[in-house]
């Protein structure tokens, strides 16, 4: 575990200071808490605790994965493993409720979604679109074509 430290300052006392340096092995950082209470007031607990994990083997490279790839990734779980993930973590309930996630999953599974039905999962949600079974889609649609309708009367 190396750590690297630069003093930065306008006085004239510190301008020739060197960057400061401590190298331990991951057995004696484990073992030395007066840098676990420096790094915990410099960098904060959550970076100590991840350095603790770090070198104890506790690695969770799937909670350091960009959203992208874990929307990409999740898309093609089955609707179980997805309400199972996001019991997991407050990330993952958020990227398992997400637009994006469902606008993935409608878009996998549909052969075709037209504009319209475009605009209506955008408005009540895309989860909610996925959920919200055939017969009440073709009756918001219609309701929704309806108020265009009236609207389009008005302006003309």
């Amino acid at each position: 575990v190396i750590f690297r430290w630069w003093k930065i300052s306008l006085r004239n006392e510190f301008r020739e200071s060197r960057p400061g340096e401590i190298k331990e092995s991951q057995e004696d950082f484990l073992d030395d808490s007066s840098l676990h209470i420096q790094i915990a007031i410099v960098f904060g607990a959550k970076v100590l605790e991840h350095v603790l994990n770090l070198c104890r083997g506790n690695y969770d490279f799937l909670e350091r994965l960009p959203v992208p790839l874990l929307l990409y990734i999740i898309s093609f779980l089955e609707l179980e493993d997805i309400a199972r993930l996001s019991q997991v973590s407050r990330r993952f309930e958020m990227i398992s409720n997400s637009n994006a996630l469902w606008e993935n999953i409608v878009e996998n599974l549909c052969d075709t979604i037209t504009p319209e039905m475009k605009e209506l999962a955008e408005e009540m949600g895309w989860k909610q679109f996925f959920f919200t079974n055939r017969l009440q889609l073709q009756l918001q649609l219609r309701r929704r074509r309806q108020r265009q309708d009236a609207r389009n009367k008005k302006l003309t």
